[in-house]
């Protein structure tokens, strides 16, 4: 995918324009490291940025974030590191799957996004959301739109008033085949979502 053919077909958008005027060219592409990336989205489930922060430096000085290595890692070390029993248990079900399923971004090359969804969300813990954010950010898809989002949908709201997330998803249909990178920007709106997405990014 090409940055620069999705940034100036959206560019024309009237909504989305002047975000990508004051905000340059952002890019959609793969992580570096596939399960680290699922790892720290668990970890940002229903809790701060800040507490999820602290968490991952914690939980990567602690194990070797890998597979293998939160699986030989036993449920008081990572427990120490700051995960709740739950996700504890959530980590544990992510590593098996990549252990036993040998996810890769390779694995999922000609999967469409809705079969990708399917599959990692039959994992326990894992919800459309943390899905949908594997997609964007760990597989690089360029037309993702989590409405699930909170920093999406107040991006949606700041610039078209209190709509519900149905009508969202209408008006986000416009920006197809590259609603990921229209999402980049919609977190972008607001000073602090586009903090957090940064963190999103970069972890």
């Amino acid at each position: 995918m090409d940055d620069t053919d999705a940034v100036d077909a959206l560019r024309t958008d009237p909504d989305l324009g002047p975000l990508i005027e004051r905000h340059g060219r952002l890019s959609v592409e793969p992580a570096d490291d596939f399960f680290a990336r699922f790892v720290v989205s668990i970890l940002r489930q229903q809790v701060s940025m800040a507490s999820a922060e602290a968490t991952r430096d914690r939980l990567f000085e602690a194990v070797e974030v890998t597979p293998d290595g939160i699986l030989i890692a036993d449920d008081d070390t990572l427990r120490g590191a700051g995960l709740s029993r739950q996700k504890t248990r959530y980590v544990n079900n992510v590593a098996e799957a990549f252990r036993d399923r040998g996810y890769t971004a390779a694995h999922f090359e000609g999967t469409d996004d809705d079969a990708v969804i399917d599959e990692l969300t039959s994992i326990t813990g894992v919800g459309t959301w943390t899905a949908k954010m594997q997609l964007l950010f760990s597989l690089g898809r360029p037309d993702v739109f989590p409405v699930g989002d909170l920093g999406i949908r107040k991006g949606m709201r700041t610039l078209y008033g209190d709509i519900d997330r149905e009508r969202m998803v209408e008006t986000a249909e416009r920006w197809a085949p590259y609603r990921s990178y229209a999402s980049l920007y919609l977190w972008r709106v607001e000073e602090d979502i586009a903090d957090s997405v940064d963190e999103v990014r970069e972890g």
